[in-house]
């Protein structure tokens, strides 16, 4: 006869080693499933040097690129401060990868000097809408009747501007290298403002910052800015201050010929641009999943403003910056994958 004890012992003891067996290799599977999906990422062993200007804020879209293209299997350094021109040359050259916040078309001669389309690649909007242009405080705008910069050659109104007692009004302007300097240093002679009006220049934040102060003051105000940035959150166009009109299109090189003159009718003196992310053209013919990337990412102006203004009032450290981008990211989890889904098919 059998033991039926012994039966249902030696049962047992098959049945768990059945159960440690499957479960050995399932996790086998897991690990060997993961290694393949990660030997196949696109990106893998190959490192992405991204740039950026001298403009802090630009950390937050560079940065999203940066964790994007992270999904993708790529090894992404810190990025690296440049200016706009060398930024373009060193694209150009390949010691770059890729600038997130290239302007078109205001770079339009930093991108030509490099090589254009033989060196560089830019497909698809990232942000769309950047406007540019000089403001000045609305008190003075509305007591003066003040709307565009070329009255500003009249010394009796220019002098209303003066900040060091020289007669000329102070233009609180753009650093050299960026690139807007060209527009404006055109501008000056273009519209006969040479002799009233001096354009300001050096470190943009801390013009902008007295700038500020001296609006907190009372005081009128000439300045040029941007949009995506911070200053628009604080001083606010049509309720603390009003753009300047100009009286015609005027531009230097490349872009002479182009209008700025708006859908409205009203011309700021530049042309709304698009920022785009520029790229070395051989890496992006060689990772049509980076390149399909960089095409599809779009981010609204709005968000970038709202970020902007959250460095301007204190979170500016790395660790702050890092936090907005993983916020955003969380916030917008579907539209990210989506980006990251389009550069993996691109891949395959």
């Amino acid at each position: 006869m059998h033991n039926p004890n012994l039966i249902s012992a030696v049962s047992l003891r098959a049945r768990q080693h059945i159960a440690k067996a499957l479960a050995v290799g399932a996790l086998s599977l897991v690990a060997a499933g993961a290694a393949q999906a990660d030997a196949t990422l696109p990106g893998k062993g190959t490192t992405v040097q991204p740039i950026q200007s001298s403009i802090a804020e630009e950390a937050f879209q560079t940065i999203l690129v940066s964790k994007a293209l992270e999904k993708l299997g790529y090894t992404v350094k810190a990025p690296q401060e440049t200016e706009y021109a060398t930024g373009h040359l060193a694209l150009a050259n390949g010691d770059a990868t890729f600038m997130a916040t290239h302007w078109d078309p205001l770079p339009a001669d930093f991108y030509r000097n490099a090589g254009g389309d033989d060196k560089l690649w830019r497909q698809g909007t990232y942000v769309r809408n950047s406007l540019q242009g000089y403001l000045i405080d609305k008190k003075t705008a509305d007591q003066y009747k003040i709307t565009h910069i070329s009255q500003l050659s009249d010394p009796a109104l220019a002098k209303l501007f003066d900040t060091n007692g020289d007669g000329k009004a102070d233009l609180t302007g753009c650093n050299p290298g960026w690139g807007c300097e060209l527009v404006i240093e055109h501008q000056l002679t273009a519209y006969k403002l040479r002799g009233t009006v001096t354009h300001n220049q050096g470190s943009y934040a801390a013009l902008i910052a007295d700038t500020i102060a001296r609006y907190k003051q009372g005081k009128p105000i000439l300045y040029y800015t941007w949009t995506p940035y911070w200053v628009s959150g604080v001083l606010q166009p049509g309720k603390d201050v009003v753009w300047l009109q100009v009286p015609h299109s005027s531009l230097p090189g490349d872009q002479a010929k182009l209008s700025t003159k708006l859908p409205d009718g009203k011309d700021f003196g530049f042309t709304v641009n698009t920022q785009r992310i520029v790229a070395n053209k051989a890496f992006a013919q060689k990772n049509p999943a980076a390149a399909r990337l960089f095409e599809v990412m779009q981010l609204p102006v709005s968000d970038v403003n709202a970020q902007n203004l959250r460095m301007r009032d204190g979170e500016n450290k790395p660790q702050d910056i890092e936090r907005h981008v993983n916020g955003w990211i969380n916030a917008h989890q579907k539209t990210f994958d989506g980006w990251v889904a389009q550069a993996l098919a691109a891949a395959r």
